[in-house]
């Protein structure tokens, strides 16, 4: 079986969704399947240069190749003519295209190329279709929807969401499609959640950013972007200063797509009282982050919308307790299996649970536990990779019998 993946981009400019692609890849490897992953050298939106990486040929990497093209002539929009006119040579080579995003013209007319060899493909929307998300440039989408979009969704042979949250609300344009409701997955550490393993961690976390007193670590790690609710986030953390509760927060990430807002969140704590008691990493990534998770006492996402989450999925699999928003489509998930705190999209909704958790040190442990319990069991990349490859089969076959 030979599986192309496609992808605009997969520099961690872009954050999580992207990046998938560099685990699910592997996984089926692992699993004897050909995957070839295509995809551009962009590596931001503003003027940042392109990824340093060959282009236009083959690179072996963890059992499956990986082939880059250049990002032009239109870079804001992940437009790849290379890309496109190598994908029209080889695309009967291959047994199925799985797509990763909508709205970017990588997608849209790879899933149109891939249809006119007959191909069967898959789309994953990457949370485009949320209501939410279709507000921003609401015309243009719509009119994009229309002339592409709109077809490639009816024609897809599946449609994968990532929560059954995330499948209930999304658009479809008026076409019925196939869903295929699958989580993302994450990295397992060799190691499972301890008492020790934390203090080790946290006291790393300490050291390296100097701070002082031993209170319970809340962690933020997502990209700073106003979907993400840190204009709620940061009041609520306010509010419980003010009531003498002692904890220590950390923000990490960045947003180089955004840098006025960015400076904009640093700038509200920095005129807070939160300032003495904030650390502002900036982007994490590798042994840090690892570190950083596992150090953290709570991790907060408090989104007002996300199609999946995959930072909540990384902190649940170190053992770390999370509280999220409603709007998380986890969020279920995250109640059922007690693995956290879910509240509403509202500074006084989000103070309670923290307030809640920071007063039970014994409920964020057992919480945490249970965060991992379910994670490892349901979020790990060699499961995941298994079902994909069942429906995998089940489309090919089922394309056999509709072109014979």
């Amino acid at each position: 079986m030979r599986i192309l993946q496609i992808v605009p981009s997969i520099s961690l400019i872009y954050g999580g969704p992207s990046q998938m692609i560099l685990g699910l890849a592997p996984a089926l490897a692992q699993q004897d399947i050909k995957v070839t992953v295509i995809t551009t050298n962009s590596n931001g939106d503003t003027g940042q240069k392109g990824l340093d990486v060959p282009l236009n040929r083959a690179i072996e990497q963890d059992g499956y190749e990986i082939i880059y093209f250049k990002c032009a002539p239109f870079r804001r929009y992940k437009f790849s003519i290379d890309l496109f006119s190598w994908l029209n040579r080889h695309a009967h080579e291959f047994d199925l295209a799985h797509i990763h995003a909508l709205f970017s013209p990588v997608s849209s007319i790879a899933a149109k190329i891939c249809r006119h060899h007959k191909i069967p493909y898959i789309l994953r929307p990457l949370g485009t279709l949320d209501p939410a998300d279709l507000q921003k440039k609401q015309k243009l989408k719509k009119f994009y929807a229309a002339v592409l979009e709109s077809s490639n969704l009816g024609n897809a042979a599946a449609v994968h969401f990532t929560s059954e949250q995330e499948a209930k609300v999304s658009e479809r344009f008026g076409r019925v499609t196939k869903d295929l409701v699958l989580p993302l997955g994450v990295a397992k550490l060799e190691e499972k959640y301890s008492e020790v393993i934390h203090y080790e961690r946290k006291k790393i976390i300490l050291d390296k950013y100097n701070i002082s007193g031993n209170f319970p670590l809340i962690l933020f790690m997502s990209r700073i972007d106003p979907k993400k609710g840190l204009d709620i986030l940061i009041p609520a953390l306010e509010k419980l200063l003010s009531e003498n509760l002692k904890f220590h927060f950390v923000l990490a990430g960045t947003n180089p797509q955004d840098l006025s807002y960015e400076q904009k969140i640093k700038q509200q704590i920095e005129a807070s009282e939160l300032k003495n008691c904030t650390t502002i990493t900036g982007f994490v990534t590798g042994e840090l982050k690892s570190v950083l998770l596992q150090a953290a006492d709570l991790f907060v996402l408090p989104s007002y919308y996300e199609n999946f989450g995959i930072a909540v999925a990384e902190a649940m699999v170190v053992g770390t307790p999370v509280i999220i928003s409603d709007q998380v489509h986890i969020s279920n998930e995250v109640r059922d299996s007690k693995s956290g705190w879910v509240c509403e999209v509202n500074t006084k909704a989000l103070a309670n649970v923290l307030r809640e958790a920071l007063r039970k040190p014994e409920e964020r442990q057992y919480r945490g536990l249970q965060a991992q319990q379910y994670a490892l069991q349901h979020y790990s990349w060699d499961a995941i990779a298994s079902k994909i490859i069942m429906k995998y089969r089940d489309i090919i076959s089922q394309n056999k019998v509709l072109i014979s």
